[in-house]
């Protein structure tokens, strides 16, 4: 199945670096444009110049962000900002950080993953992605030729060997350590051990990866092969295009983290909300409840975490009340549904928010989408959003479990796009897998 190998990573130089947190930055596609031009003004030496670069008005074809993030990389090769460790290694990653006033650690092993078609079932994704954003990271990554961040996927580690392993490694002084302004904190290792590598490539290679963030990452990586194999005049397969860097977290870990996407919708016909109630009930029992009520937000947050039907929270109907919305025609439903989808899809949440309240009772179309759906992963953020009327209508979604991810990649099935928010999002900039090094 899986086949890792370690590698020589690419990262900051210890040495020239005083402060990891100045110069690590989010991945790019959460990155705002105030938030890139503040990272711009934190260090001269900020990943964001590598990871996401400015856009200018002069820009062309040969001379653009992507033609200067690989200027910048190489610049600070030669300049020694950048090193490259002399021993093929795995990195251990610990990242820490709290959300709603509880400390939490993800832990994950940051390897080469030799690539693998979606149809082989090696590595098993489980959202669809969009052409713009993955033509994005194909010109990074043909620019630079390397994998600037890693693809974060799942594993199932029976019998905790590999846990058992990585706890045995961090005893030891992390290469990197960095607390960031957000009080996260990040603790690297490079493992270089021999026979332990050797044990962690026996185990996984038994055993399918699920990519939980960075499906664009992955399909640029397989095109970006693709080409290598066509122009490069090589293909024993052992080249270094023929892998691609992953951060490998188990099912269990407990920093392994989804949050819900929830919908936001505006732009839509006055008389489309006014008719959506009455559409309601011929799908759904409608439980109404105060959004004054003290306990509002505890037994909204208990219903969406602890729920065997599909339930949503809908806001936008009137100003004063939430409605709970359970389904109890589940075959209509399913009818409704795509018809090619595993039963596994047609009884998510999502799933029945996306096709049968957006799709057909509020005729949202994908035409429409990009100007008329927004997504939030606060519940209190989509609601207020409502109430201020910048959006017409919130749609609260329980959040995926990862043992769900699992039984629809394993049915071949991938759930609708932004089903899942794996939260925090990694860092980019803790290490560089390079693609031209073999």
């Amino acid at each position: 199945m899986a086949e890792i190998q370690p590698f020589r990573g690419v990262h900051y130089n210890e040495s020239r670096i005083k402060d990891w947190s100045e110069v690590i930055c989010p991945p790019y596609d959460i990155i705002s444009p105030r938030e890139q031009q503040e990272l711009y003004l934190k260090s001269e030496y900020n990943y964001i110049r590598i990871e996401s670069g400015r856009e200018l008005p002069q820009d062309t074809a040969k001379d653009n962000k992507y033609a200067r993030s690989a200027a910048i990389f190489h610049q600070w090769l030669e300049e020694g900002i950048l090193r490259t460790d002399d021993t093929p290694s795995l990195y251990l990653h610990d990242h820490y950080f709290s959300r709603r006033n509880r400390q939490y650690k993800r832990r994950s092993l940051i390897t080469r993953v030799r690539l693998e078609e979606w149809d082989r079932m090696v590595i098993r994704p489980h959202e669809g992605t969009l052409t713009e954003a993955r033509g994005d990271r194909l010109s990074l990554l043909f620019a630079i030729r390397a994998n600037t961040s890693p693809v974060l996927v799942m594993y199932k580690d029976s019998g905790v060997q590999i846990t058992s392993m990585l706890g045995n490694q961090a005893q030891h002084q992390p290469l990197v350590s960095a607390r960031m302004d957000n009080g996260e904190k990040h603790d690297m290792w490079a493992i270089c051990d021999i026979p332990a590598i050797e044990k962690i490539q026996n185990i996984l290679a038994n055993r399918p990866l699920y990519v939980a963030d960075g499906h664009h990452r992955y399909e640029s990586a397989l095109a970006y092969r693709q080409e290598q194999r066509v122009y490069s005049g090589s293909d024993s397969g052992n080249e270094a295009f023929n892998y691609v860097m992953m951060s490998l977290v188990e099912f269990s870990d407990p920093g392994l983290m989804i949050l819900a996407p929830h919908r936001l919708v505006r732009g839509m016909p006055r008389s489309n909300i006014d008719g959506l109630y009455s559409k309601l009930k011929a799908f759904f029992t409608i439980e109404e409840i105060d959004l004054k009520h003290p306990e509002v937000w505890a037994r909204i947050e208990d219903i969406l975490a602890h729920t065997s039907v599909p339930r949503i929270v809908l806001y936008g109907i009137n100003r004063d009340s939430l409605f709970i919305l359970t389904l109890n025609n589940r075959e209509e439903v399913s009818k409704m549904m795509p018809y090619f989808h595993s039963d596994i899809y047609k009884n998510l949440d999502v799933s029945i928010v996306d096709h049968i309240i957006l799709e057909n009772l509020l005729a949202l179309s994908s035409e429409k989408e990009k100007e008329s759906l927004a997504f939030s992963y606060d519940m209190h953020d989509a609601v207020e959003k409502v109430r201020t009327q910048e959006y017409q209508v919130a749609l609260l979604l329980s959040p995926i479990r990862p043992g769900m991810i699992k039984s629809i990649s394993d049915a071949g099935d991938k759930m609708p796009r932004k089903s899942t928010y794996f939260y925090p999002k990694s860092p980019s900039g803790l290490v560089i897998n390079r693609l031209d090094d073999d």
